[in-house]
């Protein structure tokens, strides 16, 4: 059965810590999108996790109404709003799969009853899983009002499905799982009847997808998490056939003994040939990267990064995770005996700090800590703002980090006048890379494309029939907050025109080597937008196609 309640809250029993954050909340001289996370985390409810934001206004009301404390926009302004999740362009929707095993038996990974693996319950998007059980449509709804509620526009869906590894999961659960996240974006107001688990076929999958198409909360993508060891030849196109446009995976490291000391169950060859299939098939890669673990090294951490950024790797998107020690793991008892032993808070900075001026112009770094509560971590890192002390340090030592996110426009209003369009060209194993990308004379990110040249030997000898002999789009992002699809504001990134300029230099590019088609790895709610860019779609097609002969 699934918890169909509405959250509840008791302000008055949190009066007097309520009071608290909201003057620390009032008087905080300079804000920034760290800070209120800050106070969250130094003032938790019930000494566990951190007041939802949702709690804070209840509670910043529940005062107003008893005259403890007089109204502020200010406050409500601080608590409410938070652009940064939407001045990438989309608004993230996150959702947890339910409670299953692993193939990994990885020392450092929380195996939490009644949680997907490597997940406790503390955890703020844990939580709101767990409270749901886990039910994908009311995850989807109700994370889709919450976003509508603090004042951003959902016309354009990221939907980001966590827990434990995805292809480990049943086939039929997967595609529930996925059709029941649909249903919700297509209509998040009414509580459609088909909550329990049944058998879900690839037609009623395809049907809520073409609903997305014209719906009024477009997919514009699909992210799921898995293990190098599980991706083939068949389980990319599976992705594909979810609607899959990004696929998280969990590398570590590219030291093997140190795979094998954390019995990762997997070897850099597995991760070389997971990258290998998931390029090919025109994915954007999410890896995960982690710093102390165990039988690691301070001297070899930046050398082992060095490599992720050699021909058989490169990701597109990175995640840095300090290792963090978790009760009742076997790294709790390493650590108990002395084998383990955490870096300090200025090794981990200095280490970071020197991976970040690593990464390639082409790559964002999207996250450097997991967001575990500090209560739950018995060692390692309890630093909720890593990342901008590790940006604060670079900033002193004249170090600049040239990743994508370091460098978004994010609110700023611009006119075309001040971009120029930047072409890198980089090199993998199996492909071309060519990274497009509209910047300012900063060197400031307005909007990108990726693109894919197959090399020769793998053009005509393509596992996936349609992508034969073509190139293949694996990204195009514009820059700027959410305005709707199809709204015009002028200074707007992602109305200036800059998605059509960068299809056709691709266009061209792939013409240049030879290639008479190219090829766009789509979401489920961009296919019209490629329709009108004279992409076509066979119904059976899992990515959209143009003849570059017309």
């Amino acid at each position: 059965m699934y918890k169909t309640e509405k959250y509840t809250f008791d302000a008055k029993k949190y009066e007097g810590i309520l009071l608290e954050i909201l003057d620390k909340v009032r008087k905080k001289p300079h804000w920034d999108e760290n800070s209120l996370h800050q106070i969250q985390t130094k003032y938790p409810k019930d000494g566990k996790e951190m007041f939802s934001k949702n709690q804070l206004i209840k509670g910043y009301r529940y005062l107003v109404d008893k005259g403890k404390i007089q109204k502020s926009n200010k406050i409500i302004r601080r608590i409410r709003m938070k652009p940064i999740r939407t001045l990438s362009g989309v608004a993230p929707v996150t959702v947890l799969t339910k409670p299953w095993s692993c193939p990994g038996k990885c020392i450092y990974c929380p195996n939490e009853p009644g949680m997907p693996k490597s997940y406790i319950e503390s955890e703020p998007g844990a939580q709101r899983a767990a409270f749901l059980d886990f039910d994908p449509y009311l995850q989807t709804a109700k994370r889709i009002k919450s976003l509508q509620h603090i004042g951003h526009n959902t016309e354009k869906i990221e939907l980001i499905v966590l827990g434990g590894s995805w292809s480990a999961y049943p086939e039929n659960y997967k595609r529930w799982f996925i059709k029941r996240c649909f249903d919700a974006m297509n209509d998040p107001y009414e509580r459609n009847p088909d909550l329990e688990e049944k058998v879900t076929s690839w037609e009623m999958l395809k049907k809520q997808q073409e609903i997305n198409e014209k719906a009024k909360h477009k997919c514009v993508g699909l992210s799921l998490e898995t293990r190098p060891d599980l991706i083939t030849k068949e389980e990319v196109i599976e992705l594909r056939r979810y609607g899959c446009t990004k696929v998280q995976i969990g590398v570590q490291t590219l030291n093997d003994e140190v795979l094998i000391k954390n019995e990762r169950g997997h070897t850099s060859k597995e991760t070389k040939n997971a990258f290998k299939l998931l390029r090919l098939g025109g994915f954007k890669i999410h890896a995960h990267w982690m710093v102390n673990l165990y039988g690691n090294v301070k001297e070899s951490e930046v050398t082992d990064f060095e490599k992720l950024w050699t021909k058989p790797y490169q990701p597109d998107e990175l995640k840095i995770y300090p290792t963090s020690v978790i009760e009742n793991t076997k790294l709790e008892k390493l650590l108990e005996s002395g084998e383990y032993i955490p870096y300090s808070t200025q090794d981990l900075i200095e280490i970071i700090s020197k991976m970040k001026i690593r990464v390639p112009p082409y790559c964002r770094i999207t996250r450097i800590i997991r967001d575990i509560p500090s209560q739950e971590i018995l060692a390692g890192n309890k630093i909720s703002n890593l990342r901008q002390i590790v940006k604060e340090s670079m900033q002193k030592e004249g170090r600049i980090c040239r990743c994508i996110r370091c460098r978004e426009i994010r609110k700023h209003e611009l006119t075309k006048d001040e971009l120029t369009m930047d072409i890198l060209k980089y090199e993998t194993d199996s492909t071309d890379e060519y990274f497009l990308s509209f910047v300012t004379k900063e060197n400031k990110i307005a909007g990108f494309l990726r693109l894919s040249i197959p090399l020769k030997s793998y053009r005509e000898d393509h596992f996936i029939d349609e992508l034969k002999g073509s190139a293949i789009i694996r990204e195009i992002h514009i820059y700027g907050r959410v305005v709707g699809v199809g709204k015009e504001k002028p200074g707007k990134a992602q109305h200036l025109g800059l998605g059509k300029e960068l299809l056709k230099r691709a266009e061209n590019i792939s013409s240049e080597n030879g290639l008479n088609k190219i090829s766009v790895i789509s979401a489920i709610g961009t296919r019209d937008y490629y329709k009108k860019r004279g992409f076509f779609r066979d119904k059976e097609n899992l990515y959209m196609h143009k003849d570059l002969t017309s």
